[in-house]
């Protein structure tokens, strides 16, 4: 999957900003992206702090780019554009020392054109990183929230799961708007989205404030997406395994083919993607966030170099969509 996104991108050359530039994995997988030409890794820190935490690691980062919100030559205009976006909320002088943090600034090179997306949460945060783009970034016309998704991979297989890092209890018109973002992210990497949406009944099995919940949003859903392949309230097995779906659900249209879930609940999705991460041996890519103008995606402080470098591929992939 990786290697056709790589070679989709490297065409194109984005710019994708990195504002945690002291960050070890981070400078890693920036010095990775570059050299391997898919796209413009851009820093953000003290210049001679970036470039000597490299040298420290032994890694060349003569060829990156690297902007010091300190120094950066068109700072006044991000603040300008920044007092703009908040339409009062926020003073010039406020503004000035908002955009000296690394994720504000990021933010704001996103929002002006100076970079395709953004990747952090090495080292912040998923609020860090998500409060930036809602004030500035903000979502797309028609929908209310962001939400965040992941592609679990192992080998040939790949399947998103969401909202698994911002909803904490999705009412029915939340958990529609998942499912049809949900479903569009699919489609960035290759994925015919056949949406189950989750439940511990199905169909009717049993009945409750929580199941009627997730019924419901599958009509809404329908509403938006007619041409959507869409069914639940599901229990996961009766979304997945054909056999099981012959016997509980024989008149749906994913018969046991689901490949993009959403749970009923934060809690439920994330727990559901760990799961498969540890005990399945899926990798966990994300979360992604949908939903927004442009692309800024937030990574697991406990991430890797390879995850990062993935997530930039993404973000990059995401860029190349709008």
């Amino acid at each position: 999957m990786f290697t056709a996104i790589a070679e989709q991108v490297k065409e194109a050359n984005p710019s994708i900003v990195f504002p945690e530039g002291t960050d070890e994995r981070i400078l890693e997988a920036a010095v990775r992206l570059k050299a391997d030409g898919v796209l413009n890794p851009l820093l953000v820190g003290n210049t001679n702090e970036v470039r000597q935490k490299a040298t420290d690691l032994g890694f060349d980062a003569s060829r990156l780019t690297i902007l010091d919100p300190e120094t950066y030559e068109e700072f006044d205009e991000l603040v300008e554009a920044f007092v703009e976006r908040r339409k009062g909320k926020s003073t010039k002088e406020q503004a000035e020392e908002i955009l000296k943090t690394p994720n504000y600034f990021g933010t704001m090179l996103v929002h002006v054109g100076k970079a395709a997306g953004l990747v952090s949460g090495a080292a912040h945060s998923t609020g860090d990183t998500v409060r930036p783009a809602l004030q500035i970034i903000k979502t797309k016309e028609g929908v209310k929230k962001t939400s965040g998704v992941f592609v679990m991979a192992k080998n040939d297989e790949r399947y998103i799961f969401g909202d698994c890092a911002i909803n904490i209890a999705p009412d029915s018109n939340d958990l529609a708007e998942i499912a049809v973002e949900a479903a569009k992210t699919a489609r960035v990497f290759g994925i015919d989205p056949k949406v189950a949406m989750l439940s511990f009944s199905t169909k009717g099995s049993a009945v409750s404030e929580e199941t009627e919940r997730v019924s419901e949003a599958v009509q809404i859903a329908k509403d938006k997406a007619p041409e959507l392949v869409i069914d639940g309230e599901f229990q996961f097995d009766a979304a997945f395994v054909p056999s099981v779906a012959a016997k509980k659900a024989p008149d749906s249209p994913l018969k046991g083919e689901a490949n993009t879930f959403v749970f009923p609940s934060l809690e439920a999705g994330n727990i559901g993607y760990k799961i498969a991460q540890r005990l399945g041996g899926y990798e966990a890519i994300g979360p992604i966030l949908q939903g927004l103008n442009k692309p800024v995606n937030d990574l697991s402080r406990g991430c890797n170099v390879e995850d990062v470098y993935k997530l930039a591929l993404i973000t990059a992939m995401q860029s190349l969509q709008d």
